[in-house]
């Protein structure tokens, strides 16, 4: 019976709590294996530094550094019944950062409100590390999963009729591959390891990568460094209005094309010719989907960070629907995308959904690569989606999730244009058109009698937005 269903889930972070709460709606027994001491994944942040490995994991999980704050307004950023609005957890460690875009503690907070709203944390075992998640010989011709976990040095293994993978993809670090990496005698970090500027004072750095993290880490570090050297894949993309404006707001913020090589003496030295002696090299490379505990004899790999085959980035074909992922795709609204593929999870446990043949699903999987492939999606970019009908017609098809409404999807629009045209100032320098401005009222994040902001033509503003996105 479904009720009797073991479900192991792996990790305590966003997803893991997600599908802890959608496996116990469907009757399932949810069990969420989290090997940190508290929930919350990457929020849950870690003042470790590097542990002695700037360029690896080095026993850290989380990438936050102190200063970060969201890019996505906390008015979208979370569950479908459960708002992100300002509040704390009741520790006393903070005051409440009421801010649309507030910085990590805060969504830490709200992520525990959510569990402990929920009564999620019975089903939680912290300090639990799972060593190793293999098959174990079927049950009455069931698919069965065994699952070792180690807490307090001890090992344990355990059967489980399923098993969802909600580990995350933030703390394996991706590195480029640069000559003279391995010889440059000088500091080299990840991201993954940056916390705060102290140490960085008076240096000249070099960030490689220019998206979010790599301008946040160029600015904050600007204001203690002598320099700061900003390497692109391409300058041409890079040099978005936002990137036009900071370089010419700051005269120690340079932008270079891609590094050719580094030079033991500390020499950087780029594609164009140019070159610059510097102290530290910081890569804000992305990261890399790993899962070295899952044993599938090869039925899941992870080529090039695709993780595959996966129908609609959540089951493998030959093993689902036993075996699930939940939260694998980037650039999606969360912890709403979380919560539709944990409740299109929760509901093909319990039987209330089926899932096509395997044959089917890996035909589906196949026309999606060849079609992000023809698109000129780049095969590591496999589940990056930033699409939001996309997202709606997914969750709609898969689990009858309700569509996210207009002013949301406005919002969360208006919030990425503006951070392209002035990533220093878009978290605090704002303009509401009177369609997200009635949805905002509606749904009291503001007062019925505020009035809308006179600073922009409102009349125009979804106008203008509308002709921005074309």
């Amino acid at each position: 019976m479904a009720s009797c269903k073991k479900v192991c889930v792996i990790g305590a972070g966003l997803s893991g709590l997600a599908a802890a709460r959608e496996l116990r709606r469907e009757g399932l027994d949810a069990t969420v294996l989290e090997q940190r001491g508290g929930v919350g994944g990457q929020w849950l942040y870690d003042t470790a530094i590097d542990g002695g490995d700037p360029l690896g994991v080095a026993g850290v999980h989380s990438s936050m550094y102190a200063s970060l704050r969201l890019i996505t307004p906390r008015e979208v950023m979370g569950f479908s019944d459960f708002p992100f609005r300002p509040g704390n957890d009741g520790s006393g460690d903070g005051e409440v950062d009421a801010r649309r875009f507030p910085g990590h503690a805060e969504f830490l907070r709200y992520i525990r409100d959510f569990c402990n709203a929920f009564g999620l944390m019975d089903a939680v075992r912290l300090n639990t590390k799972v060593m190793r998640v293999a098959m174990a010989p079927p049950c009455d011709g069931s698919p069965r999963w065994t699952v070792r976990s180690r807490h307090d040095e001890v090992e344990m293994e355990e059967v489980f009729d399923a098993v969802v993978v909600a580990s995350g993809h933030f703390c394996q670090p991706r590195l480029p591959t640069i000559d003279g990496m391995d010889k440059w005698r000088r500091r080299q970090l990840h991201c993954h390891s940056y916390r705060v500027p102290d140490t960085f004072h008076g240096e000249v750095v070099v960030i490689v990568g220019c998206n979010i993290s790599g301008k946040d880490i160029g600015l904050e570090l600007r204001r203690v460094a002598k320099e700061v050297h900003l390497s692109a894949k391409s300058t041409e993309e890079a040099m978005t209005p936002a990137m036009s404006k900071i370089l010419a707001r700051y005269d120690n913020l340079h932008l270079h094309p891609q590094i050719e090589h580094l030079c033991e003496d500390g020499t950087v030295v780029f594609v164009d010719g140019t070159c610059v002696v510097a102290d530290t090299v910081v890569y804000c490379t992305g990261y890399t989907y790993s899962y070295p505990f899952l044993e599938t004899g090869g039925k899941v790999t992870v080529d090039d960070n695709r993780v595959g085959p996966l129908f609609d980035h959540v089951f493998p074909p030959e093993l689902a629907p036993s075996l699930s992922f939940v939260g694998i795709p980037d650039r999606v609204v969360v912890p709403r995308f979380n919560e539709v593929q944990a409740r299109w999870v929760a509901q093909v446990l319990s039987g209330r959904r089926t899932l096509p043949s395997p044959e089917e699903m890996v035909r589906a999987v196949e026309e999606y690569n060849r079609a992000r492939e023809a698109a000129g999606v780049a095969k590591r970019r496999t589940h990056d989606i930033l699409d939001l009908e996309y997202c709606d017609e997914y969750g709609e098809r898969n689990c009858g999730f309700p569509l996210l409404e207009s002013w949301k999807k406005e919002l969360m629009w208006s919030s990425y244009f503006t951070m392209r045209d002035n990533v220093e100032t878009f978290r605090d320098n704002y303009h509401d058109s009177d369609l997200v401005g009635d949805g905002l009222r509606l749904h009291g994040w503001i007062p019925p009698a505020t009035q809308p902001q006179q600073e922009d033509d409102l009349a125009t503003s979804q106008w203008k937005f509308l002709r921005k996105r074309s």
